[in-house]
């Protein structure tokens, strides 16, 4: 669970680290103005929709530290090779087969959850 008035301080830290107003913060973020001004006063506590507009919008904001104040920010960049050639590491795609659903193990998926960008979802069960 996100503490409301720790959240609030992180969102004021957000802001003048950019030197932002809240209403510069929310045209930013593509939000209602008002809805900065319920969730700074405490009246209103963020969405999945408004923190992730957040995180797409401000990539120096690292999401765990956002919603729990755990990490840093701004967030640290991430480590590149000192080499200049770098060579393309390919993706594992994981594949499930019906052998490997059959095995020993207890577990199973219960539900596929899918978040886009737009904030909607989309969730599947085997049921």
């Amino acid at each position: 669970m996100i503490n409301n008035s720790d959240f609030i301080k992180r969102i004021d830290r957000i802001l003048k680290f950019y030197d932002l107003s809240a209403s510069i913060f929310a045209d930013k973020i593509g939000v209602q103005r008002s809805s900065i001004s319920h969730l700074l006063s405490g009246r209103n506590k963020p969405s999945l929709d408004f923190v992730m507009r957040i995180a797409k919008t401000f990539p120096e904001v690292d999401l765990y530290w956002l919603l729990y104040g755990k990490g840093s920010f701004p967030a640290k960049p991430k480590s590149t090779p000192s080499s200049t050639h770098q060579t393309p590491s390919p993706t594992p795609t994981p594949v499930v087969t019906s052998k490997q659903s059959a095995s020993t193990d207890t577990k199973s998926i219960e539900k596929i959850i899918i978040f886009y960008t737009d904030g909607s979802f989309k969730a599947y069960s085997e049921k």
